[in-house]
Parts: C-alpha cells; structure tokens; sequence
C-alpha cells in the first residue's frame, strides 16, 4: 500500500505542478484531507510524494514556456527557455529529470546517514546565519546578471521594493499600500514571475512577428546528449552537495540553494557568457540543488520539529493531526514513519525518473502548436493559474501589468532575473537582519562573535574579492590588448 500512494503521490504532485500557480504548496494543501482517515506513515509518504512530484512538474512549463509556477522554478527559466528556443527542449528536460534523481538521491542518502549530525549543525544557526546566507544569495545576483552591473543592481533594487509592499514583517504596519486593501497582503511571487516571464514573452513573441515570423522550434534530439553530460556532470555534484546543506538550514530553502549553485557555476565555468543564453550545466545545476534542498529540508522538520517552509509546515500539521509530533523522539517514537518517510523519496524519485524520461516526447510535442494558438493559450492558463491562487482579480491584473513591465524592459535589455531574484531574497533578508539586530540589542557584533556567522561572512567576502580580482584581471587584458592593437610599425625592421 505504501508504494501505492508514493506513487499516486508523485504522480498528482507531477500533475497539479504542470499547472501554472498551482505549485506545491497549493498541491499538498489541496490533497491534505485525504490523508485524515491514512495510516500516518502513508499518509506522509503520500504527501512527500506531491511534494517533489509538484516539484519536478513545475520545470516543464518553466522549461517549455517560460511559465515559472513558483519561486524556485525562476532559476529553471534562465536557461531552461533559451534551450528550448534552441530546439532542444527535449535534452533540458532529460538533465532537469537525470539531475532533480542524482540530488534528490544524493540527499536522501546524506538524510539517512547523517540526520542527527546535521540536527546538531542545523541548531547552531540562527538569525545571523540566516541573514549572511540571504546576503550571500543576494551577492550572487552580481554573479548571474547577464547585463551590466548598474542595470542589474537596479533591478535588484527594483524586485526588493516591489517585495517590501505590504505589512511590515515585524511591527505590522503597512508599508507602500496607499490605502489600498488588496496592496496591504503585499504583491505574490506567482503573478509577478508568471507576468514578467510568461506574458512578457508572449508579448515580445507577438511584437517580433511584425519583423521577423516565428517558428516553432524543431527538435533535434529528445535526450542530452553524451557532450551535455559531460558538462554537467561535475555542477551536479557540486549542487547536489550545496542543495543538500544548504536544505538542512531552517529557512534555506530550493530558491536560495539554486541562486548559490547558478552562481557558482557560471564563476567556475569556462564558458560563463553561455549561462543566461542555454547553459545545460547552468540548468543541471539549479534543478539538482532545488531538488536536493527539497528532500534535505525534512531533517529539520523530522529531527527538529521545525518546518523550514510552507509546504513542510502542512505536512508537519498533517502528522500533528495523526498525534505524532516530529522533533529528536520521533525516530524513537515512530521509527515506521521516520524511515518509511526516508524509503518512500528513494523510491519516489525512482518513480519521478521512469515516469517522466518517457513522457519526454510528450512534453515536448506542445511545441508544435502554432504560435497563433499557443499564445492565447499560454495567456488562459496564466490567467486562470494566477486566479485559482486567492480567487482574486486584483492577482490577474498585477500580472498583467508586470507583463507589460517586462516586455518594456526586454526592449530595453533589462535583465530581468536580479528582479525576481531581488524580490524573493529582499524579505527573508530584512526579516533575519531585524530578529537579529533585535538578539544582539541593536549591535552588529552579533555577526563577528559567532562561530557559524564569521565562518559565512569570511566566505562572502572571500566571493566578493573573487569576483572583484577577476574582473579588474579582464580590465587590464582588455587595455593591453586594445593598446597592442593600436600600435602601428614605424620602419621596415619594425614591420
């Protein structure tokens, strides 16, 4: 029975995340009550199930049409998109699929041989941790911007503004709402990434057609290739192992492992201007992380009690409901559920991997749709993805108007992932800034005196110098180059 439901669980969680605005945390809140009347321990493997299930189906929309569902698929439309543009749709898929098994394997296996180590690590990190980790993730932003540097700190700048309308985390208070009621439950993650990605290139699509007809792409090959596998090999180790740890950290979470892993493989890569424009290890990277983290976020719910999102934070009320309560007595307490829960994503993300490398050709045949039909399509279920979330309007029409932001600032090369990017870091940042000014009195020294958050502040300034060397390093290559070009030969010994 219970390899029923883990596979009726990653298949639902693949489905309802191939809707656009669904994602998983609406997938498992939507499939909750099944579970009142389940064994406990089948009723979590099932809701695991949709959880990375939801995960992994996400990406295809992400990957074919630039419909990122939820947070942590933003990352997946850098390069996911251009691929398939490129006409290799097919291969993004096959290393998004071959890359979400190898990290989410990976960290299942670390969950199971390290879960009270890591429940010891997990405990040292508290706000000031956090708040470096957010500021790291932010840095990143310098790292992956495809355009220049002042357009992308505006744009960051831009996605932290948009991010701070609302209620004030802390004191409550409304912030950039003028007196409007919708504004005061702030501007969600889904109609703007569906609205600046999805209807934005739609209406980039339709504007380019006056010039220049488009055509849908051809595919070339339905898996990667044995070349992108070498690419990517060594990103999906690294990724797996930053996703994994990165996880285990209350509040880490697949966006920030994934902004970590692109931005560490565009800095070790050989060819770091690909990654914006069809990187396949680019790709590999941030769905290996965000499906390694996915699977590493339950030791702190298992071990700890402490849900690191809002997805696990369903399920930890789903056991509440059971009479169980997760945290450091519960291997002992109710080993069935400890270990089934761990058995159960091995096998999920088998499961994942034999359903979704066939239906690869499936996935890709949307693309033979005409342009003229799938645009309005496209449009529909942005729409009603956006509406199904809060049943609100006031969501379409914001997305339509970042659409209209977005094509604008694709007209204007405006890259628009330090936005989004910006948008989703910004209130995680300011938050753990102010619980940790609020632990320390107000004194900064809190960052300095503790062992964990000295160790992350050494490494993001370590980053910085990197990326600041390297670049004054290209600067001064650049000059030279440029002034032997300039020097012409004055006599014939010369010449």
């Amino acid at each position: 029975m219970n390899l029923l439901y883990v596979t009726l669980g990653v298949t639902l969680g693949t489905v309802f995340g191939l809707l656009p605005g669904i994602g998983p945390t609406a997938a498992v809140a939507l499939l909750l009550p099944l579970t009142f009347t389940m064994d406990p321990a089948a009723g979590v493997i099932m809701l695991a199930g949709i959880y990375y299930g939801s995960m992994y189906g996400g990406r295809i929309p992400a990957i074919l049409l630039r419909l990122p569902g939820d947070a942590s698929s933003v990352m997946t439309t850098l390069d996911g998109y251009p691929l398939t543009q490129q006409g290799r749709a097919g291969a993004a898929l096959g290393i998004t699929a071959i890359g979400s098994f190898l990290g989410g394997t990976f960290a299942i296996l670390g969950l199971a041989l390290l879960a009270s180590t890591l429940t010891q690590v997990a405990r040292m990190f508290a706000s000031p941790e956090l708040f470096l980790l957010m500021l790291f993730g932010l840095v990143m932003i310098v790292i992956i911007g495809s355009g220049k540097l002042l357009k992308s700190l505006i744009m960051a700048l831009i996605g932290i503004t948009i991010a701070s309308i609302g209620m004030d985390p802390i004191s409550g208070t409304q912030r950039l709402t003028f007196g409007s009621y919708e504004l005061a439950a702030g501007i969600g993650i889904v109609p703007l990434a569906i609205g600046l990605f999805g209807i934005g290139e739609v209406l980039n699509n339709i504007s380019r057609r006056n010039s220049a007809p488009l055509k849908p792409p051809r595919m070339k090959r339905i898996m990667p290739t044995w070349a992108d596998w070498v690419t990517s090999r060594m990103a999906i180790l690294r990724a797996s192992v930053l996703g994994f740890f990165v996880g285990v950290l209350p509040g880490g979470g697949g966006t920030v492992s994934s902004v970590l892993a692109y931005g560490t493989e565009k800095k070790l890569s050989k060819n770091p201007e690909k990654f914006g424009k069809g990187a396949v290890d680019g790709l590999a990277a941030t769905e290996t992380a965000d499906n390694a983290s996915s699977n590493s976020a339950f030791v702190p719910l298992l071990t700890l009690g402490v849900p690191p999102n809002p997805v696990l934070a369903l399920i930890f009320g789903a056991l509440l409901l059971q009479n169980i309560t997760p945290g450091p007595q519960l291997v002992e307490d109710h080993p069935d559920v400890f270990w089934g829960v761990i058995a159960s994503m091995f096998i999920g993300n088998v499961i994942l991997l034999v359903l979704n490398l066939p239906m690869i050709r499936v996935f890709v045949s949307i693309l033979r749709v005409p342009q003229a039909i799938l645009a309005p399509v496209v449009v529909l279920i942005a729409i009603c993805g956006v509406y199904a979330i809060n049943n609100s309007m006031f969501d379409v029409l914001l997305m339509l108007i970042f659409g209209a932001a977005g094509f604008l600032m694709r007209r204007f090369d405006f890259d628009l992932a330090p936005l989004i990017l910006g948008f989703i870091l910004g209130p995680m940042l300011e938050v753990e800034w102010r619980r940790s000014m609020i632990m320390s009195g107000g004194s900064v020294d809190i960052f300095f005196t503790r062992v964990p958050s000295l160790t992350i502040l050494l490494l993001l300034v370590s980053a910085i110098l990197i990326v600041a060397i390297g670049a004054f390093i290209r600067r001064q290559r650049s000059v030279n180059s440029s002034s032997d070009e300039g020097t012409v030969p004055t006599n014939k010994e010369e010449v």
